[in-house]
């Protein structure tokens, strides 16, 4: 049975060594890498060049919604399906909309929240390639990883390992899917 090659892992002792190992990787030109680390490490983010915005667009658009939602069902009950003159208010009085409104345009931002960072993490997700890694289960401990993707379009196998050895980590492994 063959298997194929997720990526290379290269293992380091301190979180210093780690973020100095991500910018050097970035400067040579990899995109598709990830850090494992025990705890966050400041800069890390920047290093690694991680902007996603799909998350919030998708937050304010499902508020959008629900406020769209919430005046349509408002304006459909009190307009159209069950008209009752209340102290001659009239029909459509918006400023009693507001709460149901309000309520629902936090619910459907909320939902859209979890939902949007479940299915835009690929979560659930009972295993991810990168549990393959021999010594991998420090990296909730003391240890700090940083793993080239071999989908990334500068891999080459040889070329990648020689240039993470040169970084300087404890030990570089390959990752099978």
């Amino acid at each position: 049975m063959s298997t194929t090659l997720y990526g290379l892992v290269a293992e380091f002792d301190d979180p210093q060594d780690l973020l100095r190992a991500v910018e050097a990787t970035r400067e040579a030109g990899f995109r598709k890498m990830e850090a494992y680390t025990p705890f966050p490490i400041h800069g890390m983010a920047e290093a690694l060049d991680f902007e996603d915005f799909r998350v919030p667009w998708l937050i304010f658009l499902a508020g959008c919604a629900g406020a769209v939602t919430g005046l349509a069902l408002e304006t459909y009950t009190s307009v159209i399906d069950y008209p009752w003159n209340v102290g001659g208010k009239p029909f459509f009085s918006w400023p009693q909309f507001i709460p149901v409104i309000f309520e629902l345009t936090i619910l459907f931002a909320a939902g859209a929240a979890v939902l949007g960072m479940l299915g835009l993490n690929g979560l659930p997700r009972l295993h991810h390639p990168i549990f393959n890694a021999p010594r991998f289960d420090r990296a909730s401990q003391d240890r700090f990883f940083l793993c080239i993707e071999a989908r990334d379009g500068m891999f080459d196998r040889e070329r990648t390992e020689d240039f993470l050895l040169n970084l300087g980590p404890q030990r570089v492994s390959e990752v099978e899917n």
